[in-house]
């Protein structure tokens, strides 16, 4: 689904803070549709890059921005932030929030966060409305991201709408990357499952949510299947005709980790999508990882 206008409202232009792998995706999407497409990038060759793509580039790396910057959402219909808050916050937040306060424009705001923040269940279920309670460093400061957005939200009265995202997988960033180059790793974790979600699958919520805005939503991206990570490498490996790599337990694996890598290993939770189906009318492209990776396989690898 794609924003529709009606006569008589300004050309739909989404500005992105953060012009990344899906935010481009995004991008990408509504341009096929006629959309003007604005954000920022961190670096110059990243924006000359999206210029050349029809996306007009700004470099914004966190650092308070030059004078220039006041212009940036002039004529913004939509704007997203996927940007991750930093150790000391979330810096479109801190230089942009109190513009986003003023241009009438803005029909539709969204903050791309994480399921990190509702930390971990032991395998249970968590929908929208479950208690916040992220166990590591970078999904408390989802959290507090998420503070921050919906404080700014209320007071202005901004349209705002908060995604959580699953770990997000799409060409160029999957398993059979990892299982093709030789990296595949088969770690056995009985019982921890992670959820997931295709790229393209997350433009098609993006895309819904700007067609029927809701402010104040907060809604669950992920698939329908949560999966242990063993399964994902086996399909992975099977679609190559490859050997899967030798099982290793956690803990083994653990020892050859970063810190990140381990923390990434902490959470066990199943993530329920349900608002996206119900209240979005979403149907997934790729319910499960076997569509998704199949679908890459056909495309990348056959």
């Amino acid at each position: 689904m794609t924003p529709t206008m009606t006569p008589g409202d300004p050309s739909p232009r989404l500005f992105c803070f953060g012009l990344g792998y899906t935010a481009v995706r995004l991008a990408r999407h509504l341009l096929d549709q006629g959309w003007s497409v604005a954000g920022t990038c961190r670096a110059g060759d990243q924006a000359r890059k999206l210029d050349a793509m029809g996306i007009a580039a700004e470099v914004f790396d966190g650092a308070a921005p030059g004078p220039e910057a006041a212009g940036w959402l002039n004529g913004a219909t939509h704007v997203l932030n996927s940007v991750p808050p930093g150790l000391d916050g979330d810096p479109v937040l801190t230089h942009f929030g109190p513009a986003l306060a003023v241009p009438p424009s803005v029909s539709w705001l969204g903050y791309l966060s994480t399921t990190g923040v509702y930390g971990n269940t032991d395998g249970r279920i968590v929908a929208e409305d479950a208690p916040l309670a992220a166990d590591v460093d970078r999904s408390r400061r989802r959290v507090e991201a998420e503070a921050g957005w919906r404080a700014l939200s209320d007071t202005h009265q901004l349209p705002l709408h908060v995604f959580r995202l699953a770990g997000i997988y799409g060409p160029g960033r999957n398993q059979l990357v990892q299982a093709s180059q030789g990296k595949a790793r088969r770690i056995i974790k009985p019982g921890h499952q992670f959820s997931r979600i295709h790229v393209d699958d997350i433009v098609r919520v993006l895309a819904a949510s700007m067609a029927r805005p809701n402010p104040g939503a907060v809604y669950n991206v992920c698939d329908n299947e949560s999966a242990e990570p063993a399964r994902v490498s086996e399909f992975a490996c099977d679609l190559l005709g490859l050997a899967p790599p030798d099982p290793v337990s956690f803990e083994d694996a653990a020892k050859t980790m970063s810190p990140m890598g381990v923390s990434f290993w902490q959470d066990n939770r199943r993530v329920d999508n349900s608002r996206i189906r119900d209240e979005l009318a979403i149907r997934l492209q790729y319910p499960t990882y076997r569509e998704g990776l199949q679908a890459i396989f056909e495309t990348d690898f056959s």
